[in-house]
């Protein structure tokens, strides 16, 4: 070891939110060298539902909350997808009376409870002294309270939204972006064959990064973005002289699940239940534009309504393996996340900012919002990316602010 004569401390790791490609490389980073400089590593399942699930009683079966990790367990997942952890939506800050661990039931029966005390208790139980939350905005908005309790916290970026603030790069929107060019370019087929519009509907409930750099890359002809409500005939308008224009006589447009267009008053949801951080699931809006392209194309086409291909791509882009760069910055994060460990730093994020690797303070998650600069990234005219120049710009062009 190479820290051998010190204290052997603990460190807890999590995922939480939504599952992505390059959590689990993430995972085996952090294990693999915690234990060669002297941790023991906790592997806490379900995100931040088994934290408050663990009964604090050396004789209970805590077993499906949490576990031990070793390098043969880490190295057998660390080339997967997903999360081996597995992942909840959880908000201890926010629970229902409902979701609330039934031997705490009598404790806390309220509408909505706090159980921040009973998690700092069970960290306390577990023997953590550092914990490593990986996840999105609403995953570290809860890290970021545990922050301010004085908890030791070290947080990780992830979402395939890319939208986290404070960093560059997200774990898993690589991954997605990759696999939205490849079906993009798969469902072209079918598109050009039949000669109509494709209509795919990307994830993206507040930032259009996934729609975004795909289009950039040349998969869609247009993008609709949240940042910016569009006008649905001026879309069609598009998308006919692009098909016009094609040899194969078919056009793409990405849609974000988050984007509305003019006669909204809001995003469209799937139903009216809420996550434990107040989201209702979107969906649907791609059904939507479909619809009322293809009848507002006839305007602009003779009077004569085109077809249009509809797809959801929706849990394609997430599952599976990760690609290079999931499986290269999980690595690089997983160590980032050690070094200021051994430094006795906490409090930070670790984040990947203009080409170089480095870390920010842990309340950036909630002091602001990543979201796609539409003056300078975005035409809302031509209703697709706008650039300039590449030169001295991040490796993904869009940081967001």
């Amino acid at each position: 070891m190479a820290q051998g004569n010190r204290k052997k401390e603990t460190i807890g790791i999590l995922t939480g939110g939504g599952d992505v490609p390059g959590l689990n490389p993430a995972i085996r980073a952090i294990t693999i060298r915690a234990r060669r400089e002297g941790y023991q590593v906790i592997g806490l399942r379900k995100g931040w539902s088994g934290i408050t699930e663990v009964i604090r009683d050396k004789n209970a079966d805590n077993s499906e909350h949490f576990i031990v990790l070793s390098e043969q367990i880490v190295n057998k997942a660390g080339r997967t997808g997903g999360t081996f952890l597995h992942t909840s939506r959880v908000n201890p800050s926010r629970m229902s009376k409902e979701a609330v661990p039934k031997h705490l039931k009598i404790n806390y029966n309220k509408e909505s409870n706090d159980l921040t005390p009973e998690v700092l208790e069970n960290l306390a139980f577990l023997g953590i002294d550092y914990l490593i939350p990986i996840g999105g905005d609403d995953t570290l908005s809860y890290a970021v309270r545990l922050h301010k309790e004085g908890f030791k916290v070290i947080a990780m970026p992830k979402t395939m939204d890319n939208d986290v603030p404070g960093t560059d790069y997200c774990i898993g929107f690589s991954t997605c972006v990759t696999r939205t060019i490849n079906m993009t370019n798969t469902l072209r087929t079918s598109a050009g064959s039949h000669e109509r519009i494709l209509v795919l509907e990307v994830f993206g409930r507040y930032a259009g990064f996934t729609a975004m750099l795909p289009t950039m890359a040349g998969a869609a002809n247009r993008c609709v973005i949240p940042e910016h409500q569009f006008d649905i005939s001026h879309l069609a308008e598009l998308l006919v002289e692009d098909r016009m224009q094609n040899p194969s006589n078919y056009s793409v447009v990405l849609v974000s699940e988050g984007a509305t267009f003019k006669g909204m008053d809001e995003m469209m949801f799937k139903d009216g239940d809420k996550d434990a951080y107040g989201h209702a699931k979107l969906g649907g809006i791609g059904t939507s534009v479909a619809d009322l392209i293809k009848r507002e194309s006839a305007k602009y086409n003779n009077g004569v309504a085109i077809n249009v291909i509809n797809q959801h791509l929706g849990y394609l882009v997430r599952g599976g393996d990760p690609d290079a760069i999931d499986s290269i910055v999980p690595m690089a994060y997983g160590n980032l996340a050690l070094d200021l460990i051994l430094k006795g730093i906490h409090g930070r994020l670790v984040v990947l900012r203009n080409g170089r690797y480095d870390n920010a303070p842990i309340d950036v998650v909630t002091s602001t919002k990543k979201l796609v600069d539409v003056k300078k990234h975005y035409n809302t005219e031509r209703l697709r990316p706008h650039f300039k120049s590449f030169e001295f710009q991040p490796l993904f062009i869009m940081s967001g602010t």
